[in-house]
């Protein structure tokens, strides 16, 4: 065996003269590569401590901020027939000017002097009205002059009951005194018979004395009477009282009666006029909702109804209008889960469909051909199952949302949150864990804008 240890030659050996050794030497490619990737690793790992702004995404569309400067619906308050179109799709028109003409299409309203015949019956109405006041009036002064004679003839009354009673009284005293002048009448009558039939008196005498005595007696008898009579009299006074009471009471009654039954008819009349007038009132309105006017400043955005002669119903819609004001707003929708993490004031990114943008959600400083905005309403009540509306208005400090915008574009929005590294973002996605909202213990929120 050769022993090369101590072969002088041995020194001189080149590798290249072996194929063992040529194959097992590093390529230069390989140690290229390898520096390559080395170096990428370490941008890759300085990378992932760059600061990258968590944010929140969702979808929606272009639209107004106030309800009345959204796309309107124009509808017809009356049943109609068109006959003329005044505008056309596309057309600019002003606040009050005329959309469309329509015709009448109910019989009840064909008549074309239906307002003057109204007005004349109205007028009928409140002759016949003004003529049941007068009645009303006249049956109020009977009723008070009723009142008044009932009054008198009470009075009257109850003076002559008075007087019955005073002579009642009064003959009452002379009756008495009557019975009292015949007692002692017939005590001298029946002393003087005594007399004569003693002898001591004469036949003339005691004739005399007779004669007295059936006078006193008659006297008696016409007092008696007087006083009966008075009694009689005091007693029909207080009948005939009781009958001017229950007259008049009637009497009264009756025109009350016809005094109430007046003031009814008045109160039927005044409810018709008031109806009528009503009726009047409706139709002038209905004369004026022939013409369908613009509620606002806007362009025609589509005609729904487009035939001459074609009807339309109560309510029906006939055009949409899109207003003027330039009111740009952002409807975005974000995921329930994520509606936490977003308040009233944080900065939005939008990119319009349509629009050449890039973006990169984390950096949005570099991004190009976004939109700054702020949300400005959150809705308390989901809008979508598991999704809430918010309104996305443009941002005061950033550029303007381009004019060549139209309601219902599509949108993609970024609610931009804190800054982290990139690790954490990547760490924070991979496990599923929510976006941070804090710093420094104390959650991180932005004055509402307005």
């Amino acid at each position: 065996m050769l022993d090369i240890s101590n072969n002088k030659d041995a020194d001189s050996l080149n590798e290249r003269d072996f194929y063992s050794l040529r194959t097992l030497k590093t390529p230069g490619m390989g140690r290229l590569l390898a520096r390559v990737i080395l170096v990428l690793g370490g941008i890759t790992f300085l990378a992932m401590f760059l600061p990258w702004q968590q944010n929140i995404r969702g979808t929606g569309e272009l639209t107004a901020f106030h309800p009345e400067n959204r796309p309107q619906t124009i509808e017809t308050a009356i049943a109609g027939r068109i006959t003329h179109w005044n505008v056309r799709e596309g057309q600019y028109i002003g606040k009050g000017d005329t959309i469309l003409t329509l015709a009448e299409v109910k019989e009840k309203y064909f008549d074309p002097k239906l307002l003057e015949r109204i007005r004349q019956q109205i007028a009928a109405k409140e002759n016949g009205l003004e003529a049941k006041r007068a009645k009303q009036r006249a049956l109020e002064n009977q009723v008070a002059a009723l009142r008044q004679g009932r009054q008198m003839k009470l009075k009257q009354g109850e003076n002559k009951l008075k007087q019955a009673a005073f002579k009642l009284q009064s003959d009452s005293i002379g009756y008495e005194a009557e019975k009292i002048t015949y007692d002692n009448a017939l005590n001298i009558f029946n002393r003087n018979k005594k007399r004569y039939e003693a002898g001591n008196i004469s036949l003339t005498k005691f004739q005399e004395m007779e004669s007295k005595f059936q006078a006193s007696m008659a006297k008696v008898i016409s007092a008696e009477n007087k006083w009966l009579e008075s009694q009689a009299e005091l007693i029909n006074t207080r009948v005939n009282l009781a009958g001017i009471e229950a007259e008049y009471q009637d009497k009264i009654s009756k025109s009350q009666s016809d005094l109430s039954s007046t003031i009814a008819d008045i109160y039927d009349t005044e409810a018709t006029l008031s109806k009528m007038r009503n009726e009047y009132s409706n139709m002038e309105i209905r004369n004026e909702q022939y013409q369908i006017i613009a509620p606002q400043s806007g362009y025609l955005v589509k005609a729904l109804k487009a035939g001459i002669g074609e009807t339309i119903k109560e309510g029906e819609a006939v055009a949409t209008i899109m207003p003027e004001n330039n009111d740009k707003a952002a409807e975005m929708y974000v995921k329930a889960m994520d509606l936490p993490f977003i308040s009233t004031g944080r900065p939005v990114r939008i990119q319009f469909d349509g629009w050449p943008a890039l973006q990169f959600s984390g950096w949005p400083n570099v991004s190009v051909g976004t939109f700054g905005g702020v949300v400005s309403v959150i809705d308390r009540v989901e809008s979508k199952p598991g999704y809430f509306r918010m309104l996305v208005t443009p941002d005061p400090e950033q550029d303007e949302w381009p004019e060549q915008l139209r309601m219902g574009s599509g949108i993609k929005g970024w609610v931009m949150l804190n800054d982290v590294p990139i690790w954490y973002e990547l760490w924070r996605q991979l496990n599923g864990f929510p976006p941070s909202i804090y710093e420094n213990g104390e959650v991180k929120m932005q004055s509402d804008k307005k």
